[in-house]
């Protein structure tokens, strides 16, 4: 499958576009730098998009006038057509804008005519974002002369923890990794955790496509202005990523609500029960922001948010500059989750000299390796210890220049494209 970088690909932008307007996920921004990337590369560049009335097909141009928009959060008003569908506003301004620069378009039964008709043989499609590899489309790909399927798996997070998940989440991940499964000629794992899982997945079913690892680069965020509050010259941690069962908020409100008892024996000064440290110097209690949207399957923590926690802030749809200002600043990142796929947030902290805690989640030892400080979620007491120690740290040594000059180097996407490129 090894091809010059000269050949025409099919960069499938769905997620991108259905998303307009809101603030970038980890899935999202993978997205975004494949465009960006592919836009920079030699050869024909296409870009399919399954809108609200049926399908989108962008020629080069067409792809660089969606990142601009991107880039320059600028979406017309929504025209007649998207009014009708009640779109959300960003991605009704989306679809607007890129009606008026498509090659060509076509309702949902067109869509094998429309491709036939306008791309070239040989062509190579890209689904990055798990988004839009339905039957359908897989049909109409296949009726191309010497068209090849690549996708990025992200995670099997959908089929190895289905009680996290949202109505039907689940069914639709498992009918998108059979279809992966069976037309995928090569897949890009962002791990070697994610390889296994797949495999783990497949190879039973007797499917077994061609897959390569390339971890996923790491951009960093210029630190913008940080949102002032409460917090502001106090110590925080800042906890990041949407508000749903599998990151388990939960464990942290516990522990700023209640605490979490030691160990008799365990009940020092500094490591005394966290309740007791939270209320024992006024004024400069350790507060924690809750930065991401909420999400689904998760009504007692909602709840709880709602009726108020001292301390906990809840701060969704912030920029990525603002949210790299409130981590340059922080105690450090508070990482519970459950299971990740790749587990951006960590990374990015760690590049910017914050200190993590995090689950002990073998993705994080894979690319992080001993950056962070490992703690089971079970184990309340080890988290309640360690962010103890960290809220001290933070008030000796106060100076981010340290952090800066000792931060992680995290993966650069160079080597990913490196790797990836050479095969699609």
């Amino acid at each position: 499958m090894g091809i010059t970088t000269a050949d025409p690909r099919l960069l499938d932008l769905t997620r991108l576009v259905s998303r307009a307007g809101r603030p970038f996920t980890g899935i999202d921004r993978v997205e975004y730098a494949y465009l960006d990337r592919l836009l920079r590369e030699p050869g024909p560049l296409f870009g399919l998009v399954r809108s609200s009335l049926g399908y989108l097909l962008l020629d080069r141009a067409g792809c660089a006038d969606l990142k601009r928009r991107i880039d320059g959060h600028d979406w017309p008003a929504p025209d007649r057509l998207s009014r009708l569908r009640r779109l959300a506003p960003g991605r009704a301004g989306a679809e607007t804008a890129l009606r008026r620069v498509a090659l060509a378009r076509c309702l949902p039964r067109g869509l094998r005519r429309m491709l036939r008709a306008h791309l070239p043989a040989g062509m190579h499609y890209l689904n990055i974002g798990h988004t839009n590899l339905t039957d359908r489309v897989l049909s109409a790909l296949r009726s191309v002369p010497g068209l090849r399927i690549a996708v990025l798996l992200h995670d099997t997070i959908p089929l190895d923890y289905p009680d996290y998940q949202g109505p039907g989440i689940t069914e639709r991940f498992h009918g998108f990794l059979l279809r992966m499964g069976r037309f995928a000629d090569l897949v890009i794992c962002n791990s070697a955790q994610t390889e296994r899982d797949m495999r783990r997945h497949l190879d039973p079913l007797g499917l077994r496509p061609g897959s390569v690892v390339a971890h996923l680069g790491i951009d960093v965020p210029r630190p913008g202005e940080a949102p002032q509050g409460p917090w502001t010259g106090q110590r925080y941690f800042v906890v990041l990523g949407t508000i749903e069962p599998r990151k388990n908020h939960a464990l942290l409100l516990d522990l700023w609500e209640g605490g979490a008892p030691l160990p008799e024996e365990a009940a020092t000064e500094r490591a005394g029960p966290f309740f007791e440290y939270l209320q024992k110097d006024e004024g400069a209690e350790p507060h924690l922001l809750i930065c991401g949207a909420r999400g689904w399957n998760n009504d007692d923590v909602f709840a709880r948010l709602d009726r108020g926690i001292p301390r906990v802030h809840e701060l969704p749809g912030l920029e990525d500059g603002q949210i790299a200002a409130l981590l340059a600043e922080s105690a450090g990142l508070l990482f519970p989750s459950h299971a990740e796929g790749y587990g951006l947030p960590p990374m990015e902290a760690a590049a910017l000299g914050v200190p993590v805690l995090a689950g002990d989640l073998p993705v994080l030892r894979e690319v992080l390796g001993d950056i962070p400080v490992y703690a089971s979620v079970s184990d309340r007491y080890l988290w309640a210890q360690n962010i103890t120690r960290m809220a001290e740290d933070r008030r000796a040594d106060p100076d981010s220049e340290t952090r800066r000059s000792t931060a992680w180097q995290p993966p650069g996407w160079e080597a990913h494209f490196k790797t990836v490129l050479t095969l699609i």
